[in-house]
């Protein structure tokens, strides 16, 4: 997280002068920053968000959906202009023409480049900002630690590879985007829905950030350490072959830790622990229904989330 908050701040000072999206400091989401993991340490991807906020003189604008104020599941984020007449020495993209623009020799605009029809483009900001890690990279001091590669993984995110000078091993950074919902802990963002087809300007709803958050509450009012995590490891640990993701079982535990007793999730009490787990996979999959967030009015209050 200290590299990709360093990198983020000499990208940022690049842009200062942009009308570019203003890169936030990043969050340490997933299962490696929530204290478990269902790979083994060479494979362990270290995953981020960035939070992305519009420069001066645009807004991000998220549709809603017809069961009040929640953005529909995967939403398209709409840039739009507002006037900046007000600011000082600053031009404005609703009253200036596009000559007058022009003469003031701007730097490039976010509806210009990373835009489609006015729309903000996944592929096209991962892009933009693969260009600026390589840019950024050797201004900075872990650059004599660490050798650094941009990996061609995906077009959603930017998945980085650091190789230690000294022993040779071996890191994985992936930095993911999301535009907040308000002043929740929701979050539209860059995930790829795995469907081939989908088009570049659709970001999908992500309760990444709120869910490490839960994790960090809990972490804090179980008497046992961390067992809860090592029932999740323990049942994670067993999908090869099956259809169920770690992030299937990860919801179940969560489920559970919010409704049984946090004394219970104890050594002696394992079994039963794996036999609840493994009872509410059952119910989940007879109703055909899955869900954590939704429904839950005993939420910690440092878990934002919407009405």
């Amino acid at each position: 997280k200290q590299i990709v908050d360093d990198l983020l701040q000499v990208t940022q000072e690049s842009l200062s002068k942009s009308f570019l999206p203003v890169l936030q400091p990043a969050i340490g989401v997933g299962s490696t920053f929530e204290g478990w993991s269902p790979y083994e340490a060479d494979n362990v991807i270290y995953h981020l968000l960035v939070p992305l906020k519009p420069p001066t003189g645009h807004t991000f604008h998220l549709p809603w959906g017809t069961r009040g104020p929640m953005p529909v599941e995967d939403s398209h984020i709409h840039v739009e202009v507002e006037c900046t007449c007000g600011i000082q020495n600053m031009p404005c993209f609703v009253h200036h023409s596009r000559k007058q623009l022009k003469r003031m020799k701007l730097a490039p605009s976010l509806l210009d480049t990373l835009c489609t029809d006015s729309y903000l483009d996944v592929e096209k900001l991962v892009e933009w900002f693969q260009c600026l890690v390589k840019e950024a990279w050797v201004a900075l001091p872990q650059a004599h630690c660490y050798e650094m590669k941009v990996l061609p993984y995906s077009q959603h995110s930017c998945l980085m590879k650091l190789q230690s000078a000294y022993d040779k091993s071996i890191h994985f950074i992936e930095i993911l985007f999301g535009v907040q919902q308000g002043d929740s802990d929701i979050f539209l963002s860059s995930q790829s829905t795995g469907d081939t087809y989908t088009p570049s300007t659709l970001w999908v709803k992500s309760y990444l950030v709120a869910e490490a958050k839960f994790f960090s509450c809990v972490a804090r009012e179980v008497p046992h350490g961390s067992f809860h995590l090592r029932c999740l490891y323990l049942c994670t640990s067993i999908l090869d072959e099956t259809n169920f993701t770690p992030y299937i079982f990860k919801t179940v535990v969560m489920h559970l830790l919010n409704n049984k007793p946090v004394s219970g999730w104890c050594r002696r009490e394992c079994v039963m622990c794996l036999a609840d787990i493994l009872r509410y996979l059952h119910c989940s999959l007879e109703q055909k229904k899955l869900n954590f967030f939704f429904g839950h009015g005993k939420m910690s209050q440092e878990i934002i989330l919407p009405p």
